[in-house]
């Protein structure tokens, strides 16, 4: 069964390409009931068993999270953790923290 996660809508400081990552992975393992260390970042949307209105759900409460429009879309176009990660960094124009 898919849960809830009711993660801050916004980041603690400045949005950075390990905070997006990070709300990406606590949001999607909390939506699947999973501890946000097994989820396999490499690993299909789908094949976690996020439907249609799952990844709306996610896509809005990123939206809120980036405070930025984003496509409804995005979690079939970039369908793991790693590959929305990658295209909202180089989207948004985030820094790596170092």
């Amino acid at each position: 069964m898919i849960g809830r996660n009711r993660k801050a809508s916004k980041p603690d400081g400045p949005l950075t390409a390990d905070s997006l990552r990070h709300w990406l992975t606590e949001t999607l393992a909390g939506r699947i009931g999973i501890d946000p260390g097994d989820l396999d970042t490499a690993r299909s949307f789908e094949s976690y068993g996020l439907d249609s209105r799952v990844a709306v759900q996610v896509s809005g409460a990123l939206e809120r999270f980036v405070d930025r429009r984003l496509s409804p879309g995005l979690l079939y176009a970039y369908p793991t953790v790693d590959e929305l990660g990658d295209y909202l960094v180089q989207e948004l124009d985030l820094a790596e923290r170092t």
